[in-house]
This record gives structure tokens, C-alpha cells and sequence, in this order.
């Protein structure tokens, strides 16, 4: 497993609908797998392939002990509001409060190429819903206000010229830490 580089806000990928896989291989495998090492690196909660510049539609999320791989997710049934605080490795140190639904039925093939479903109350349906999005060209920052959004692409101007090659590299044990959106300041 590898530790992939993270495209960070401003790389076109990162605006682009992805391609539904046709059928898990082992190199869509191997690449979930570097995926969940990326997102563990960066003490994130989910990862999407656009943001380690990949089109395919996966992602991955580990809420607590549930670890999932999401190929071709897409949310099937939706219930309740709930409002929570988002960051985005893509979009580090950059935070938001966003309304989601506060339940949702996702489906999606797992990494055996079966067929699952799978349901998120709270934080786990925030991630869901956060990477899904992701496959569709949709960033935590498009769920925010004028102003707010505003306010949030004024903080990402200062920290974007940590990443001038749009990259975030990291290592493990360094970098920025990646908080979880539940987290307090």
C-alpha cells in the first residue's frame, strides 16, 4: 500500500463527474487499499477518488470500527436534516457548517464486486453524503451560504500557497492533521 498524493481545491478534477466502474479488478483494489492508507495518513473520515486524481466513482469512509469501500455509490433513500461541521482533505484547515440528511440508504458494489447497501445515521451519513458528492464534482463549500462560502474560499486563499503544485504530499505521523468533522475547535 502507498500513500497517495492529495489533489487539493483549484486541480479540475476535483469539478468533474466520475466514471461508474464497470467491475472491481485488482488494481481498483489496490488503489482503495492506498486510498484508505491516504485517508488514515491524513486522519481524514472519508476519501474520494478525485481527490487522489483518479476518475473512477469509489470512495472509501471509516467512521469509528466501520471501515466501507464504495464503488458506484449513489444515495437511495434520504431522511431528516441534521447540520454539521465539514472539512475536506482536499480543502485543508477550510471548515463549514453544512445541512445533510440526517439518515441515508446508499448503495454500491463492495470490493468483492457485490452488490450492498448501506445505512448511515449522523456522522456516518454526513461522510457517505460528502464523498458522493465528491464523485459528482460537489464540494462541502457548494452546500454553504454566499457569504459563508465567501468567508471559506477567503481562508483557503491563505493556506493555498502551502500546495503551489496543487498537491498535498504527506507521510505518516506528519502533515496537517485532518479533523474530524464532529471535532471541536
Amino acid at each position: 500500500m502507498a500513500i497517495l498524493p492529495i489533489t487539493v481545491l483549484g486541480q479540475p478534477i476535483l469539478r468533474q463527474e466520475t466514471t461508474r466502474v464497470p467491475a472491481v479488478t485488482d488494481e481498483l483494489r489496490r488503489l482503495a487499499d492506498d486510498m484508505i492508507e491516504t485517508m488514515r495518513a491524513a486522519e481524514g473520515v472519508g476519501l474520494a477518488a478525485p481527490q487522489v486524481g483518479r476518475s473512477e466513482a469509489l470512495c472509501v469512509v471509516e467512521v469509528g470500527e466501520q471501515l466501507f469501500t464504495l464503488f458506484n455509490p449513489e444515495i437511495i433513500e434520504r431522511k431528516g436534516k441534521i447540520k454539521w461541521e465539514e472539512g475536506c482533505l482536499s480543502i485543508p484547515d477550510v471548515y463549514g457548517w453544512v445541512e445533510r440528511s440526517q439518515w441515508v440508504k446508499v448503495r454500491a458494489m463492495d470490493r468483492d464486486g457485490a452488490t450492498i447497501e448501506v445505512e448511515g445515521t449522523e456522522l456516518l451519513a454526513v461522510c457517505l453524503q460528502h464523498e458522493i458528492d465528491h464523485l459528482h464534482g460537489k464540494l462541502f463549500l457548494d452546500h454553504l451560504s454566499f457569504l459563508k462560502r465567501r468567508a471559506a474560499l477567503a481562508t483557503w486563499e491563505e493556506e493555498r500557497t502551502k500546495y503551489p503544485d496543487g498537491l498535498r504530499i504527506l507521510t505518516p505521523g506528519t502533515g496537517p492533521a485532518e479533523r474530524a468533522p464532529d471535532a471541536a475547535d
